[in-house]
């Protein structure tokens, strides 16, 4: 049955209130957009102190699924240091953000410790070279028409946007979108020849018997075609569309990363795996319905936590069908997980929430909330939530942080001083 009618609150204060007091809580949270501004430049983030250590207070409630890493010289760890101060002190207070990172394939507790659960060393080989081979094939296209650039102006764009992540190698382009802020067209058209770079990394990788390892993640995108593929989000109306092209490991899907870690949460609250001590991503299955079957199946009621998740990366364009209707094109990395979040509560009787975070203020284009008119029209809201849901959305946004990363932050740092003082 298709709801038409929702109501989102912006007020965080009654959520606050409701979470406080929750002992079987589970915040599942993705990083960048939602506890830090997106910026074109991932190595210029920063991260407050205060989250860190709010972070380290919601210890055992509290885990990161994000598509970046946590490791590497782009990776948030390194963040988490610089605003500590050492890695001594962040290894010694337990200070690291615990969880999954690069779409669920790596795994690290909140002391540092790192591992890559159901990788072999063939595809860690296959992406260490990636970021190099990367540099070399868009060095070598913008040398020539129609971008015919100098070499001191490609090595300085090639420095932002071929993003060396350890286990997800990315080609990042709002570097070029805002070099060429008056030639659409231009960036258009680096827009496909990036993605063309990309997937002949995916052909090589199957030309040396790793056709099943990889996959290439788009963000933000227009959902999955028939076959499975993400769609990209093409430029468009000086829209960047689709950003990040990221080079990811088969079965690194966050919606997939959602079961390791109530696999895991389960075996702090109980002793056992109800998956497997050596559950990952790469061994679960691939729709959500599977997903949430599995969970059914194997999680025990009795404990299943409350969940909230907490996103910024959600998609929906319009796409008139044959007939005259207007269909859906939805996407956006944290749809997947945020809908398994959903749609988890409801199977297991648990009053879950789903956070977005308005992460358009920041130096990346994205779509943005019209809190004006969300206040006006809290039961009809899709006139403010243009290219991010619509009415017909089995996704249903709970709570919408307007103020962005930092009206976010402050109910994070509440959050954990009110649980702190139970």
């Amino acid at each position: 049955m298709i709801v038409t009618e929702t109501a989102i609150s912006l007020d965080p204060k009654p959520l606050l209130d409701s979470l406080y007091g929750a002992d079987n809580l589970l915040i599942i949270q993705d990083l960048d957009g939602v506890c830090m501004n997106l910026v074109r430049d991932p190595l210029i983030r920063t991260l407050e102190h205060r989250y860190i250590l709010a972070a380290r207070d919601l210890d055992g409630h509290f885990q990161v699924l994000t598509n970046g890493e946590h490791i590497g010289n782009r990776g948030v760890n390194g963040l988490v240091e610089r605003a500590v101060g050492t890695p001594q002190q962040c290894h010694e207070q337990g200070l690291y953000l615990p969880g999954l990172a690069a779409g669920g394939v790596q795994l690290q507790d909140r002391y540092g410790q790192v591992s890559h659960p159901g990788v072999s060393a063939a595809e860690l080989a296959f992406l260490a070279a990636a970021p190099q081979r990367l540099s070399e094939s868009l060095e070598q296209l913008l040398r020539e028409p129609p971008y015919s650039l100098d070499k001191p102006l490609i090595d300085r764009l090639l420095a932002s946007s071929v993003l060396d992540n350890p286990v997800s190698p990315t080609l990042n382009l709002n570097a070029f979108h805002h070099h060429w802020p008056d030639r659409p067209a231009l960036y258009a058209r680096l827009q496909a020849d990036g993605a063309a770079l990309v997937q002949a990394l995916l052909d090589d990788a199957a030309r040396q018997g790793l056709q099943q390892s990889f996959f290439i993640h788009y963000a933000p995108n227009l959902g999955r075609d028939a076959q499975g593929r993400e769609r990209m989000r093409p430029a468009n109306d000086g829209n960047a569309g689709t950003t990040d092209l990221q080079f990811m490991l088969r079965g690194a899907v966050k919606e997939a990363g959602v079961l390791v870690i109530l696999n895991r949460f389960y075996r702090q609250r109980t002793g056992d795996y109800p998956l497997g001590e050596d559950f990952n991503v790469r061994q679960a299955p691939t729709d959500l319905e599977a997903l949430l079957q599995l969970a059914r199946e194997r999680f025990d009621p009795q404990h299943m936590p409350r969940l909230v998740g907490v996103g910024d990366t959600l998609t929906s364009s319009p796409l008139e069908a044959e007939n005259g209707a207007t269909a859906w094109l939805r996407g956006g990395s944290d749809r997947g997980f945020l809908t398994l979040v959903q749609n988890l509560g409801t199977a297991f009787g648990q009053d879950n929430r789903v956070l977005y975070i308005d992460s358009s203020r920041g130096e990346v284009q994205r779509p943005g909330v019209d809190a004006d008119y969300l206040r006006e029209h809290p039961t009809a809201p899709w006139e403010a939530l243009q290219g991010i849901t619509d009415a017909q959305d089995p996704l249903r946004l709970n709570s919408i942080f307007s103020g962005g990363p930092e009206q976010y932050i402050d109910f994070f740092c509440a959050l954990a001083k009110a649980r702190r003082a139970r």
